[in-house]
């Protein structure tokens, strides 16, 4: 599946309230990560930001060392024309997040719904080397799943549903599972979608 021509499709037919990942604001994502220490300081990478509105509520933080990494060019260029001035701020990355690309070391590494489209393992893989590269030694992994009883499809595609075990398996020995969080999303069509937000720290 080419997942570049996918993901342009999904946001150059679609408005931000017509898909079912909206949220306003992300409010789990940023209390998950003021509990990783988030600082104006702190460096984040939001893997596959879209046009989600976290890096509008990091850049009013104050954070300059900011990324947002997306397949999709149509989705960053929309969050990056929402930004305004502050779209000046952040790296801009348009790539799939399993392909060829790199970053500076970064303390938080923030996934709120990509992992759980890789359904092949290849893909896992060259997910989890980006991630081992990217992420320093002490920081912190954030990354959100559909939950166990979880959709089973999202966007016309397939997905793997974690536990917070399961997906603490999968990502492997080098990171510590140190909080979980249950959340049931409401789109913007009113139905519910369970998901769960696991938070990790990067082990020497």
């Amino acid at each position: 599946m080419d997942r570049h021509a996918h993901w342009n499709r999904v946001y150059a037919t679609k408005a931000e309230r017509e898909v079912s990942w909206f949220e306003e604001l992300p409010a789990v994502s940023l209390r998950m990560m003021e509990e990783a220490g988030l600082r104006e300081d702190t460096c984040v990478l939001d893997v596959g930001g879209g046009d989600s509105h976290l890096v509008d509520a990091l850049a009013a933080r104050g954070l300059d060392c900011l990324a947002v990494l997306d397949v999709s060019g149509e989705a960053l260029e929309r969050a990056r024309g929402r930004l305004g001035a502050n779209g000046a701020v952040p790296i801009w990355i348009e790539a799939d997040v399993t392909s060829d690309w790199s970053l500076k070391p970064m303390d938080i590494w923030h996934d709120r719904a990509v992992f759980h489209f890789l359904v092949e393992a290849v893909d896992r893989s060259g997910y989890l080397s980006h991630l081992d590269r990217t992420l320093k030694v002490g920081g912190s992994a954030i990354v959100a799943t559909f939950a166990p009883d979880g959709p089973e499809q999202c966007s016309g595609l397939p997905v793997r549903r974690y536990s917070a075990s399961s997906l603490a398996a999968e990502l492997g020995p080098g990171l510590k599972l140190e909080d979980v969080v249950p959340h049931s999303h409401t789109t913007p069509w009113g139905s519910r979608q369970s998901f769960q937000y696991c938070r990790f720290t990067r082990v020497a």
